[in-house]
């Protein structure tokens, strides 16, 4: 009976190499059994096995070396290249970890430290494909040959007007050419005339006495902080509309609603400077496919059209209506003066350009006046000797009235804040250490070389950064970090020295210098010295106070502000001096 191997597996065993027994098979002796050279090939086996495992892991071992040598490699070139470059250049990403790094903290003061490293212009490199390759400059020479003698060479250009034009459509600030002198020249005639210095002096009046110091009396009575950047961002908002619309959004009455308007304005501008440092692929995708920050300015800016739109229906309809002689009485605001012209073809201009016209004057006059104070107020809050000076100028100039009466609340009158220097010169440090626009941007028409030597391509994009040419030792002196007024007074008799527009930038300068100067020069002074006379402010303690990355540099966080009423006895100190 054969048996059966079915019912248990044995253990193995070297005899299972032999055929199975059976009782009536012989043994073959032909069949040679040679055990030694089964062994032996078992053994070769194994150790095939071993070796190329072996093998294979070496190679791993190799691969992994040079994946390494060649990371280390191009880190040690790249972080080379910062010695030539300014910054470490990265295969197919150029320089833009190094920009991510800077948008985590501070990024003004980011490229101050570049620029002052590379004696005041660099070339940013981006990566490959992308529109980030541009020239960063605050060189004052680089400054003149583009704003002003090399004025047509550099344009705002077709980036910036893409980047842009969501927002500001055809405006004055992102038109170039023709169809720019026309707005400025318009404009120009429109912002000095004496009927628009009026109304800018009266609606500013009118803000202050009636809104802005009512806002701040109840702040005092109820023992409560403030955030004066939001407050000065109503007061110049509503001024600006009345100025540009003729129409008083009302941002600054008691209890300081939510204006919609403002809202959407302000989220509009800070989603559109995202586009500046995002490659210009991604945005057009995000705003393709309505993601993110596109979407939140495709709402904003529909919320910012509304209201021009309906400002624009209802003052058509009130032009309409209008004998002659209410037309000849009416306040002359920039939306009403371009309503009454024509285009180059001879018809009235659609309300998309109106629209356009108005919104890009409401950025310049909200942003640049009320950001410029905050930053006033904040570095005032660590210079207690400045403040005074201020307040002594103040009693002074108010001292030589004739018609002084303490119990009658004192309104500034304009002769007055002509002779307010020493404000002016505060106002104008805070400026050059804080610009309202810390940067901006041209196009490079024709090929050109900068006087420092920098060659530019047609087509190439030029930063010009306002921001750090304050922090220059090169430009202004060792002390260039120092809040320090005097520097903008001439030593002789103390009165105020202006500089250079190409050095001193936070005005623009060129062909392109800012209409508004005066202007905001005398908005700033007036509700600056309306406050400071009759309040101390004081920055709420461990208030972090940083940069907001936007058109217009706002603080990121506000700033928070306690305010104490000044008693009369110290204001008499200084009017007594006078007496």
């Amino acid at each position: 009976m054969t048996p059966s191997y079915k019912h248990k597996k044995k253990p193995y065993h070297m005899d299972d190499c032999l055929p199975p027994y059976h009782p009536n098979t012989m043994i073959n002796p032909s069949i040679n059994y040679n055990l030694t050279s089964l062994s032996s090939s078992s053994s070769g086996d194994v150790a095939g096995y071993f070796i190329s495992r072996r093998l294979f892991f070496l190679k791993d071992i190799q691969i992994l070396e040079l994946l390494l040598a060649l990371v280390v490699f191009i880190t040690i070139h790249s972080l080379r290249q910062k010695k030539h470059c300014g910054l470490p250049v990265w295969p197919v990403l150029g320089m833009l970890p190094s920009l991510v790094s800077g948008l985590q903290c501070n990024l003004y003061e980011w490229i101050s430290d570049v620029l002052c490293d590379r004696n005041g212009t660099f070339r940013f490199k981006g990566p490959w494909f992308s529109s980030l390759n541009c020239v960063v400059t605050a060189d004052p020479r680089n400054l003149e040959h583009l704003l002003k003698t090399r004025f047509p060479n550099y344009p705002k250009g077709q980036y910036f007007r893409d980047t842009v034009g969501d927002l500001l459509g055809g405006g004055i600030f992102n038109a170039d050419d023709e169809k720019w002198q026309r707005q400025r020249k318009t404009a120009s005639i429109e912002f000095h005339s004496t009927k628009f210095r009026q109304l800018t002096t009266e609606s500013l009046l009118e803000l202050v006495h009636s809104r802005l110091l009512l806002v701040l009396e109840n702040a005092v009575n109820n023992s409560i902080s403030i955030d004066i950047q939001d407050i000065l961002l109503r007061l110049t908002f509503d001024n600006v509309c009345m100025i540009a619309f003729g129409a008083d959004p009302g941002c600054l009455r008691p209890g300081l609603p939510d204006i919609p308007f403002a809202r959407a304005f302000e989220d509009a501008t800070e989603a559109t400077v995202l586009r500046f440092v995002t490659p210009t692929c991604i945005w057009k995708a995000m705003r393709f496919l309505d993601l993110g920050s596109e979407k939140k300015l495709k709402r904003s800016i529909k919320d910012v059209d509304e209201f021009a739109e309906d400002v624009i229906r209802t003052r058509k309809k009130e032009l309409s209506i209008q004998s002659e002689d209410d037309k000849k009485k009416q306040r002359l605001d920039l939306l009403t003066v371009f309503m009454g012209l024509k285009d180059e073809n001879g018809k009235p201009f659609s309300d998309r350009f109106l629209r356009d016209i108005c919104v890009n004057f409401i950025l310049a006059g909200r942003d640049t006046s009320s950001v410029a104070m905050s930053w006033f107020f904040w570095l005032l809050d660590s210079h207690p000797a400045v403040e005074e000076k201020i307040l002594a100028e103040i009693c002074k100039i108010i001292g030589e009235r004739e018609d002084l009466d303490p119990k009658t609340p004192l309104v500034f009158r304009p002769e007055e804040m002509k002779k307010m220097d020493y404000l002016h010169a505060a106002l104008s440090e805070a400026l050059r250490l804080y610009p309202s626009v810390p940067v901006d941007h041209k196009e490079v028409a024709e090929d050109d070389i900068f006087p420092d030597g920098t060659v530019l391509k047609k087509g190439t994009k030029v930063i010009y950064a306002i921001y750090a040419m304050g922090r220059m030792e090169a430009v202004w002196g060792r002390d260039c970090r120092e809040f320090k007024p005097e520097r903008w007074l001439r030593i002789t008799d103390g009165r105020f020295m202006s500089e250079s527009a190409y050095k001193f930038t936070a005005f623009n300068g060129g062909p392109r210098l800012c209409l508004g100067k005066d202007f905001a020069y005398y908005q700033m002074k007036f509700a600056v010295a309306s406050i400071l006379y009759r309040y101390h402010v004081k920055v709420v303690k461990d208030h972090p106070v940083v940069p907001k990355l936007a058109l217009t540099m706002y603080m990121k966080h506000g700033l928070k502000v306690n305010l104490v009423r000044r008693e009369e006895s110290e204001l008499q100190k200084y009017l007594n001096v006078i007496h």
